[in-house]
C-alpha cells in the first residue's frame, strides 16, 4: 500500500469513529409510567351528593402514551390539599383506548357523599376535593386540580307535591318547611321545573321564597295545551357573597305527570248591546259587545230568541271573528233577546252572555 493509500483509510477509519461515538451518549433511566395528573376536575353538588368528573389521562408524565392504569383516589379536606393521605374513595380505572384526536376524551366520575356534621350555616365553608391517577405500580405524580364545594345546608324537598289543570294552565302546590330567620347572606327558595313527554331538558316553571309559610302554590301558564309534562319541585340555597353568588341544589320531588287537556272554556262576553236602525233603509239590529282577550280565542256565536220564546236559535254559520253582529233578518212589530258565547281554538264555548233586547217598530 502506498503512503498515500495509507494516509487515506486512516482519514476514512476516523470518520467512521467519530461517527460512532457521536450517538452514544448517557443511558436514559426507564420510564416510571407515571399518568399526567388530570387538569379539569370538576365538581356539582345536589343536596349531599358531589358528582365529581374528570379526564382519564392518556399520556404519561415523560410524554409516553399510557399502557395499563392503576386505581383513582378521590382526596377530600376541609383546606388546600397537599397530598391523598386518607382517600374518601377509590374507583378502577379504565385503561383509555387508543383514538383519535378529534375523538371526545374518556371520562371517569365518582360521586361522594357529604356526612351531614359537615353541612354548615357558614356561607363561606368549603371543601375541596382533588382526584390521584396512580399507575399499575400504585404511584402517582401528584393531585388532579383542586375544586371547592360549598358546604351550606340544603332544605328537605317539598312534601305532598300535586298539579292539576286550571284555566290559566298548571296549578302546582306543596307543603314545606318554615325558615324564620335565614343565616346571614343565605336565602332559601323553591323551584318548579318542568319537561315535555320524551325530552329531558327542563324549564324553569316558577321559584317562591321559603319563609314562615308552609303550604305553597303556583301556577305555570307557559304551557302548550294537548301536551304531556312532568313536573318537580326542590330547594335551593342562594350564597351571597362579596365577589359572587352561588346557588346549591337540594334533592328533588318525585315526578308529577300532567296530560294539558284544554277543556277550559273562555271567559263569556260582557256589555252586550243591541241597536235598531230602520228609517229609510232596511232595518236592522247591530250587536256590539266587549271582546274577550283570552288567547285562544277562535270566535263568537250570536243567538236569537223572540218575545215569547224560551229556547235561543244560532244565527251564524261560522263563527264571527270580531265583537259585533248585525241582524238584518227582522220584522216589524217583533221584539228580540240576544245573547253571544265566546269558542276556543279548541271548540269549547262559553256560556253565554246576559241577554240584550230590542223592539222593530
Amino acid at each position: 500500500m502506498t503512503r498515500m493509500a495509507l494516509r487515506f483509510a486512516l482519514a476514512v477509519s476516523a470518520t467512521f469513529m467519530l461517527a460512532a461515538c457521536a450517538t452514544i451518549g448517557p443511558p436514559q433511566p426507564p420510564s416510571l409510567g407515571l399518568p399526567k395528573p388530570p387538569t379539569d376536575l370538576r365538581a356539582s353538588r345536589k343536596g349531599d351528593r358531589v358528582n365529581l368528573t374528570w379526564t382519564i389521562p392518556t399520556m404519561t408524565t415523560d410524554r409516553e402514551t399510557l399502557r395499563s392504569l392503576g386505581p383513582t383516589r378521590i382526596c377530600r379536606g376541609l383546606e388546600e390539599l397537599n397530598a391523598c393521605n386518607t382517600p374518601v374513595g377509590e374507583i378502577k380505572t379504565p385503561t383509555p383506548q387508543g383514538k383519535a384526536d378529534s375523538a371526545p376524551k374518556p371520562q371517569a366520575s365518582y360521586t361522594d357523599t357529604l356526612p351531614q356534621q359537615l353541612e354548615s350555616d357558614d356561607p363561606s365553608a368549603f371543601i375541596t376535593y382533588a382526584a390521584q391517577v396512580l399507575n399499575r405500580e400504585g404511584r402517582a405524580a401528584g393531585l388532579s386540580n383542586q375544586v371547592h364545594v360549598p358546604l351550606a345546608r340544603t332544605l328537605a324537598p317539598p312534601h305532598d307535591f300535586r298539579a292539576r289543570l286550571v284555566k290559566e294552565g298548571v296549578q302546582l302546590s306543596w307543603v314545606g318547611e318554615t325558615v324564620s330567620v335565614a343565616p346571614a347572606n343565605v336565602q332559601y327558595v323553591y323551584r318548579v321545573y318542568r319537561r315535555v313527554e320524551g325530552n329531558n331538558e327542563r324549564a324553569l316553571a316558577g321559584e317562591t321564597p321559603v319563609g314562615a309559610e308552609t303550604s305553597f302554590t303556583i301556577t305555570d301558564s307557559n304551557i302548550e295545551w294537548e301536551k304531556t309534562y312532568y313536573y318537580h319541585a326542590e330547594t335551593v340555597t342562594l350564597i351571597h357573597r362579596a365577589n359572587k353568588s352561588l346557588e346549591v341544589e337540594g334533592d328533588d320531588t318525585p315526578e308529577v305527570k300532567v296530560f294539558a287537556d284544554d277543556l277550559f272554556p273562555p271567559a263569556v262576553p260582557t256589555e252586550l248591546q243591541a241597536v235598531f236602525s230602520g228609517p229609510g233603509q232596511k232595518p236592522f239590529i247591530d250587536l256590539v259587545w266587549a271582546p274577550v282577550t283570552d288567547a285562544d280565542l277562535a270566535g263568537y256565536n250570536v243567538y236569537r230568541r223572540e218575545e215569547g220564546t224560551t229556547t235561543p236559535v244560532k244565527l251564524n254559520a261560522d263563527l264571527i271573528k270580531a265583537p259585533a253582529y248585525r241582524d238584518e233578518n227582522v220584522a216589524p212589530q217583533r221584539k228580540y233577546f240576544y245573547s253571544v258565547s265566546a269558542v276556543d281554538l279548541r271548540g269549547n264555548e262559553s256560556a253565554r252572555s246576559e241577554e240584550a233586547s230590542e223592539a222593530v217598530p
